[in-house]
């Protein structure tokens, strides 16, 4: 009789949230091929970043770190019930994370209540009998990851995206978390490079290419780009670059009289967004929508005929794969891997970042040749079927788990 695996967890610093679908569908896809996933969170989500039943699902049924820690009967068991089973390892994890503290008392603080949040976060895994532990993004959940995993002898992974966490690696670590993790999913060449910067050679064999996917089944029905509808979804902050593409907009206005843009997200920055698109004759053009489902956002990429994102800084954009797996045609900015995933002239454009003039001709370039754009969409479908699917990846990081990823 063969016995049923034991089940993973994945951990990150707040899940679900609409931000972060990619992770969810992940966790989707693991268990369709048979795993047991368990799902944890350093934070509970407020409720206005889940977008739709499914969401709101996942978010009951995640077990939530910091809300248990905050019962003192709970958080003195965990660490007891620690220390008792395997007090060396207890001792080690606490100096470790004294060793890992960034500088200053609040890093030191900081530091301790990572080091408690582990102790509550192996307790729970514990009881659901967990094997290995996953953990997206890398940084403070990682961390508690990290402590856990020395206090508890559960493994641990993670995902490394970027590009944020490599501003700052010595602060987060990452050469300590990539030392101890089983192995590192990398989710582009550019950013499995940096990791490869930050890290001791010997450790590089762990560090794995993995993509973040999508499923194409999803935007498969959708008709070719014919008109000048564009589409921009992302958080609404500083980063992703969304003035540069309101001020890119006012001269394409003359030629395209009935060019719309369509904003779905939203952050602390919609205020200061909506109030440059008024004043700057845009009020007619510009529509921000806030959050959206993924089956809305599907349904805004079928009526859209061009996807614009002018990010700053990236990884490898999920929502540019979504738009490829659509057949939009797509303009974005040379930067970090998304030339991995969008090569110029191909499924889209791409343009320097924070370049005004440029981003204006590349979506005239695309508006004004829609035979262009048909083509552009096709290859971007094309494109993500062969390299970026969500059932693909998720199978890789499964032998990931299992130690026989290649």
């Amino acid at each position: 009789m063969t016995e049923t695996p034991k089940p993973i967890a994945y951990l990150t610093g707040e899940y679900p949230r609409a931000t972060d679908t990619f992770i969810q569908r992940e966790v989707a896809a693991l268990r369709d091929q048979g795993l047991t996933v368990d799902t944890c969170s350093i934070r509970r989500t407020g409720s206005e970043h889940h977008v739709g039943e499914e969401q709101r699902q996942e978010a009951a049924n995640t077990f939530h770190v910091l809300a248990a820690a905050k019962s003192p009967i709970t958080l003195i068991t965990a660490h007891f019930a620690a220390l008792a089973r395997r007090p060396g390892a207890y001792f080690r994890a606490l100096f470790l994370a004294l060793k890992t503290a960034p500088p200053g008392l609040r890093g030191f603080l900081f530091q301790l209540f990572y080091f408690a949040e582990a102790a509550v976060l192996a307790q729970h895994l514990r009881r659901k009998n967990v094997r290995h532990l996953h953990n997206h993004i890398a940084k403070s959940s990682c961390t508690v990851a990290m402590l856990m995993s020395e206090m508890s002898g559960i493994p641990y992974s993670f995902t490394l995206h970027g590009p944020d966490i490599f501003f700052a690696p010595d602060h987060w670590r990452l050469d300590e978390k990539i030392a101890r993790a089983k192995s590192v999913a990398c989710i582009s060449h550019f950013c499995r490079s940096q990791a490869m910067a930050l890290s001791d050679p010997k450790h590089w064999h762990k560090l794995h290419i993995i993509h973040c996917g999508v499923d194409p089944d999803l935007y498969a029905d959708t008709k070719p780009p014919s008109g000048h509808r564009l589409l921009f979804v992302g958080r609404l902050a500083p980063v992703k670059g969304l003035p540069i593409l309101l001020r890119a907009l006012v001269p394409l206005i003359e030629d395209f009289k009935d060019l719309k843009l369509t904003v779905i997200g939203d952050g602390e920055g919609r205020k200061a967004l909506e109030h440059q698109a008024q004043t700057a004759g845009l009020a007619e053009h510009v529509e921000f929508v806030g959050y959206k489902n993924q089956t809305e956002v599907a349904e805004a990429l079928a009526e859209t005929d061009l996807f614009v994102l002018p990010s700053f800084a990236e990884g490898v954009p999920v929502v540019l794969m979504e738009a490829m797996a659509a057949a939009r045609p797509v303009v974005t900015t040379q930067i970090a891997g998304v030339p991995e995933l969008v090569e110029n002239g191909q499924a889209g454009l791409l343009v320097p970042p924070g370049d005004t003039d440029a981003l204006s001709r590349a979506i005239a370039t695309i508006l004004s040749d829609p035979s262009r754009a048909a083509d552009m969409g096709a290859k971007g479908r094309q494109r993500v079927q062969a390299a970026f699917t969500v059932t693909t990846e998720a199978a890789r990081l499964a032998q990931l788990f299992e130690g026989t990823a290649q």
